[in-house]
Protein backbone atom coordinates (compact mmCIF):
# COMPACT_ATOMS: atom_id res chain seq x y z
CA UNK A 1 0.00 0.00 0.00
CA UNK A 2 1.27 3.29 -0.91
CA UNK A 3 -0.27 6.39 0.55
CA UNK A 4 0.74 10.49 0.86
CA UNK A 5 -0.04 11.50 4.41
CA UNK A 6 -0.22 15.42 5.55
CA UNK A 7 -0.61 16.98 8.93
CA UNK A 8 -1.44 20.07 10.50
CA UNK A 9 -0.92 19.68 14.46
CA UNK A 10 -2.02 22.95 16.25
CA UNK A 11 1.45 24.56 18.37
CA UNK A 12 0.11 27.04 20.65
CA UNK A 13 1.63 25.74 23.50
CA UNK A 14 4.13 23.43 24.87
CA UNK A 15 2.22 20.42 24.32
CA UNK A 16 1.24 21.28 21.18
CA UNK A 17 4.86 21.10 20.34
CA UNK A 18 5.22 17.46 22.00
CA UNK A 19 2.47 16.25 19.93
CA UNK A 20 4.12 17.65 16.58
CA UNK A 21 7.54 16.16 17.40
CA UNK A 22 5.62 12.86 18.14
CA UNK A 23 3.53 12.66 14.87
CA UNK A 24 6.41 13.74 13.19
CA UNK A 25 8.92 10.78 14.73
CA UNK A 26 6.24 8.18 14.35
CA UNK A 27 5.56 9.59 10.54
CA UNK A 28 9.56 9.23 10.11
CA UNK A 29 9.61 5.41 11.25
CA UNK A 30 7.00 4.87 8.12
CA UNK A 31 7.88 7.00 5.51
CA UNK A 32 10.12 9.22 3.63
CA UNK A 33 9.56 13.19 4.46
CA UNK A 34 9.13 14.92 1.09
CA UNK A 35 8.05 18.71 2.89
CA UNK A 36 7.77 19.19 6.66
CA UNK A 37 4.69 17.70 7.36
CA UNK A 38 4.26 15.47 4.10
CA UNK A 39 5.44 11.72 3.99
CA UNK A 40 5.15 9.40 1.17
CA UNK A 41 4.86 5.70 2.68
CA UNK A 42 4.89 2.10 1.28
CA UNK A 43 4.04 -0.03 3.92
CA UNK A 44 1.75 -3.46 4.39
CA UNK A 45 -1.92 -3.63 5.84
CA UNK A 46 -0.83 -4.08 9.04
CA UNK A 47 1.56 -2.05 9.28
CA UNK A 48 -1.03 1.00 7.95
CA UNK A 49 -3.19 -0.82 11.12
CA UNK A 50 0.24 -0.15 13.73
CA UNK A 51 0.84 3.32 12.09
CA UNK A 52 -2.63 4.97 12.06
CA UNK A 53 -3.29 3.27 16.01
CA UNK A 54 -0.22 5.17 17.28
CA UNK A 55 -1.16 8.58 15.44
CA UNK A 56 -4.54 8.20 17.32
CA UNK A 57 -3.14 7.92 20.00
CA UNK A 58 -1.01 10.72 20.21
CA UNK A 59 -3.28 13.76 18.51
CA UNK A 60 -5.29 15.92 20.17
CA UNK A 61 -8.57 14.84 18.06
CA UNK A 62 -10.45 18.03 18.86
CA UNK A 63 -7.45 20.88 17.35
CA UNK A 64 -5.04 18.68 15.10
CA UNK A 65 -5.57 16.79 11.29
CA UNK A 66 -3.71 13.96 9.44
CA UNK A 67 -5.01 13.53 6.29
CA UNK A 68 -3.96 10.15 4.37
CA UNK A 69 -4.18 9.72 0.76
CA UNK A 70 -3.87 6.79 -1.11
CA UNK A 71 -2.29 6.13 -4.30
CA UNK A 72 -3.26 3.60 -6.56
CA UNK A 73 -0.50 2.42 -8.69
CA UNK A 74 1.91 3.79 -6.42
CA UNK A 75 3.72 7.17 -5.32
CA UNK A 76 6.02 6.99 -7.79
CA UNK A 77 3.98 6.65 -10.76
CA UNK A 78 2.00 9.73 -9.84
CA UNK A 79 4.33 11.88 -8.93
CA UNK A 80 6.26 14.74 -10.68
CA UNK A 81 8.74 17.26 -8.58
CA UNK A 82 9.38 20.69 -9.66
CA UNK A 83 12.34 22.77 -8.25
CA UNK A 84 14.60 21.41 -5.43
CA UNK A 85 15.45 17.60 -6.13
CA UNK A 86 13.72 15.25 -3.16
CA UNK A 87 16.45 13.15 -3.27
CA UNK A 88 15.31 9.42 -4.18
CA UNK A 89 12.12 7.19 -2.63
CA UNK A 90 13.47 3.44 -1.17
CA UNK A 91 10.68 0.64 0.02
CA UNK A 92 11.08 1.96 3.31
CA UNK A 93 12.78 4.58 5.57
CA UNK A 94 16.48 4.81 5.93
CA UNK A 95 18.12 4.47 9.21
CA UNK A 96 21.28 5.54 10.02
Amino acid sequence: MELILVYDIATPDRQGEQRLRRVAKICESYGLRVQRSVFECKITEAAYEQFMHQLRTVIDHTTDRVTIYTIPGGVGSKRQDLGKEAGFYTDRPWIL
